[in-house]
Formats: C-alpha cells, sequence, structure tokens
C-alpha cells in the first residue's frame, strides 16, 4: 500500500464501481475476483468504453466473474509474458500522477462524531492507530477487524513490507481473531517468531472470542487490541444508506473485554492513556499468554460507500 502508484480502495458496489472506472480504457484484474460487492446499489458493472481482462488460477473465479474476459493462467507467469509483448513501449515523458481516491470507508467530517456519554475526550481510532504505529517492534503481522475505521488504519499504518498484513476476504466476520491465533502459532512453529498484533472492533470480537482460550492455552505471546467504541459501527453505517433509521440491536454497552479476557487466561488491562501503550507493547512480548487490551474510543459513523 505504500507503493507510488497505489490510489487507495475501490467502491463495493456495482453503480458507484462502474462510475469509479469512468474515463478508462482497460482494468486488469491479477490474481483476485472480478470485483466483491456488499451494499446492492444498482447500475452498470462497466462503464461504457471500458474492457476488462481477468487473470486468475482459480476457475471458481473466472466461472464466476460477471464482466469481462478471464484468462484460467498462473499470474506470475502470465505477467512475465505480459511484460515481454511491452517492452517496445517507451515510459511516459512525465511521471504518471493517478487520481488518488477517497477510502471507501473515510470518515466523516468531525462534525458528525458521536460520544459515548462522557467519552468526548476519549483517542480517535486515527490516535490509537498512530501511536501503535509509531512503536510497534519491527516486521510486525498486523491482523485486522474494524471494518468502521478501516480508512484511518490504513492511514497511519501502511503496509509496505510482504505477508505483514491479514484480513478477511469479504464480510466473513469473526475471522481475523482466530486467524490471528494461527498465525501467531505458526510463526513460533516456524521459527520466525515475528510479533503478531491483532486489531479488533468490539463488535467483531463477540463473534470467536473464543479463540482467545486457544492462545492462552498455546501460551502464545501476542497482542490484541479491542477498539471499543460500545456499538457495531459498520451496521450502522449500512442502516444509513439502506435509509433505515433506528435499527435495534446495534448498541453495545456494558462489555466488559477485561474481565472476559481475564477468564480465558490472557493477562488484559483497560488503556485510556496512550501514553502508557509503549510500555504495554514492551511487556507482551516478555509473557506467555496473549495480551487483551481495551481501549476505548470515540465513535463515528462512517460512510460505507
Amino acid at each position: 500500500m505504500a507503493l507510488p502508484l497505489y490510489v487507495g480502495g475501490l467502491p463495493f458496489a456495482i453503480g458507484p464501481l462502474g462510475k469509479k472506472l469512468e474515463g478508462h480504457d482497460v482494468a486488469l484484474v491479477i490474481g483476485a475476483p472480478v470485483f466483491r460487492y456488499y451494499p446492492y446499489v444498482a447500475g452498470p458493472y462497466l462503464p461504457d468504453g471500458l474492457r476488462l481482462l481477468h487473470i486468475s488460477d482459480d476457475p471458481s473465479e473466472t466461472g464466476r466473474a460477471p464482466v469481462g474476459d478471464s484468462l484460467l493462467a498462473d499470474a506470475v507467469l502470465s505477467l512475465a509474458a505480459l511484460k515481454d509483448l511491452l517492452v517496445d513501449r517507451a515510459p511516459a515523458t512525465n511521471r504518471f500522477r493517478p487520481e488518488q481516491l477517497e477510502h471507501r470507508m473515510a470518515p466523516h467530517p468531525p462534525a458528525v462524531s458521536i460520544a459515548n456519554g462522557s467519552a468526548a475526550t476519549q483517542p480517535t481510532a486515527a490516535e490509537v492507530f498512530a501511536a501503535l504505529n509509531a512503536i510497534r517492534p519491527p516486521h510486525a503481522v498486523l491482523v485486522e477487524e474494524s471494518p468502521s475505521n478501516l480508512a484511518d488504519l490504513h492511514r497511519a499504518w501502511p503496509i509496505t513490507e510482504p505477508d505483514t498484513f491479514y484480513t478477511f476476504a469479504s464480510g466473513g466476520l469473526g475471522w481475523n481473531l482466530p486467524a490471528s491465533v494461527g498465525l501467531a502459532l505458526a510463526e513460533r512453529d516456524c521459527g520466525r517468531n515475528r510479533p503478531v498484533i491483532a486489531i479488533i472492533g468490539d463488535g467483531s470480537f463477540n463473534y470467536s472470542l473464543q479463540s482467545i482460550w486457544s492462545a492462552a492455552q498455546l501460551r502464545l505471546p501476542m497482542l490484541i487490541l479491542v477498539m471499543r467504541n460500545e456499538e457495531y459501527a459498520i451496521l450502522k453505517s449500512f442502516a444509513v444508506l439502506e435509509e433505515a433509521p433506528g435499527v435495534p440491536g446495534l448498541d453495545l454497552p456494558g462489555m466488559d473485554f477485561v474481565s472476559i479476557a481475564r477468564g480465558y487466561g490472557c493477562d488484559a488491562l483497560r488503556l485510556n492513556d496512550l501514553a502508557s501503550l509503549k510500555q504495554v507493547l514492551a511487556e507482551t512480548w516478555t509473557k506467555h499468554v496473549p495480551t487483551v487490551v481495551e481501549v476505548p474510543i470515540s465513535s463515528t459513523i462512517p460512510p460505507l460507500l
């Protein structure tokens, strides 16, 4: 994501994505599905004049692609062949500077921030991510499931090393917490021992929280950061898109993640002062159990698209 030509994420609905691609001649999708969609927003899959080409070694993905021409082939070999076809192409005299796309989960302006009770002094998600990124250990592996804060995370924590960022593919909530446990176990078993940091929202944490018991039983020194905004913010964003205000059951007050984590055998604490984060992080890697840190944050409802 730190590459010069990376310009951000595309919208994940049919209509807005097709509109975003207007003005382009060719779209090349390599080793990935031809666009996953989340909410249904009607519109053309592709704008007029755009040809989509798709390369994948997965026949199920090439078969289900809704538009374009798919090539069932190895991505690396296909790119090598494509490179040979472009040998006579002279580079542009001026460096190409593509338009930077607004991230699909870019936050609303501060005016729509929603404080949880007297939480006006609580840090924002962006402040937490920036503080953590500034002091994280070298080569740390990030596992993320905090969808309503995704834009802030990507801005604060650029991914510059291969194999250091994991997240769910498309809406499989609850996958990331047990996946982080598996990654920490794999790091130890292979002897690489890179530190694993899982960042997860309080809504997502509830899907697979029993996986922290496995981490405690396996004696894995990993950090699990629970971002607590006391609401299911991503579903509130969905409700705004669907013009369905007042959906019940999306507020999550009264949860004590510290007590829950200790009950499963982890070390746990609630962190209200980001200045203490550095000490917490240093101590995490000296333990033989996971460290679960609950961080209360201010609440915002980001747009879904």
